[in-house]
């Protein structure tokens, strides 16, 4: 119940929650069936509170259902959101003998939703000459969305592998890849192990051809981020920054990378971390 109402917070630090002691229903699982739930509209996110349970779902096309699996460990719960804003919450039990394989849940199992309807957000709807107002209200709300995701990321020890640079005692590390509601967060951090504060300049995200052979010419196309999320301005010696940048869904051919460079401001500790397509084309 804690594990619940801890990611609904970090993810959906808005949301009212009707009770702290509200009740949730259980589902199980195991590692040799798949335990399908059916929504009353398509997933548009689903969270496990931990590793040994995993929610499948379609990332790229939005569905009305996903899969549950599990393997023996401890209880934990998992979180889904509609693309109507409704929340869904339960506790999931891993279980070898499972009675239940399938779940339709019902509109009215919704614990709240993403942004809570107002009189004036009601109002807005019904008066269609408010339309534009109504349009930059729901671009607040993606953005803020986006925080409170980022917020969650942050905090989140899902990795990607290790993708890292180092120099002069300077560390860049692409910790994971997430995409969620046609964006793309990169979790970044940058480690400072020298004795001397690092002052960052900018941090410039690419796609780049990679070069084969001599006569292959270098093209770059530098990638504006719509979000950068703790972007830290100074590393002290010693410690470390973690930060998101966000950017528009994007894929990449074979021949090509993204690059990372990360400039010092008024120094020379560079870096030039390049990451290859598969991890760009199949984020977590």
């Amino acid at each position: 119940m804690k594990n619940a109402i801890l990611i609904i917070l970090l993810v959906l630090s808005s949301l009212k929650l009707y009770s702290q002691s509200l009740k949730l229903d259980t589902i199980y699982a195991n590692d040799h069936k798949n335990v399908a739930l059916f929504f009353p509209s398509p997933i548009q996110q689903g969270i496990t509170g931990s590793e040994n349970f995993v929610f499948t779902y379609n990332r790229e096309k939005e569905q009305h259902f996903g899969l549950l699996q599990a393997t023996p460990g401890r209880v934990s719960n998992l979180l889904v959101i509609s693309d109507s804003g409704a929340i869904f919450s339960y506790i999931v039990k891993y279980s070898n003998d499972l009675k239940k394989l399938n779940y339709f849940i019902a509109a009215s199992n919704s614990i709240g939703n993403v942004i809570p309807v107002s009189e004036d957000n009601e109002d807005i709807k019904k008066d269609e000459g408010l339309k534009e107002d109504s349009a930059k209200s729901i671009s607040y709300s993606n953005e803020n969305y986006f925080r409170k995701f980022c917020s969650y990321l942050i905090e989140k020890k899902q990795g990607i592998g290790k993708i890292k640079k180092r120099k002069n005692d300077i560390v860049l590390s692409l910790e994971n890849i997430v995409f969620e509601k046609e964006q793309l967060f990169f979790v970044l951090e940058i480690q400072n192990r020298s004795t001397i504060d690092y002052e960052v300049n900018f941090l410039e995200l690419s796609v780049q051809t990679e070069k084969n052979g001599k006569r292959k010419s270098m093209q770059k196309l530098v990638q504006e981020p719509s979000l950068k999320f703790q972007m830290p301005e100074i590393i002290k010696e010693g410690q470390s920054a973690r930060f998101i940048y966000v950017l528009p869904k994007f894929s990449i051919a074979d021949d090509k990378v993204v690059m990372l460079d990360l400039n010092e401001k008024n120094g020379e500790r560079n870096l030039k971390l390049k990451v290859k397509q598969r991890f760009i084309n199949s984020p977590n």
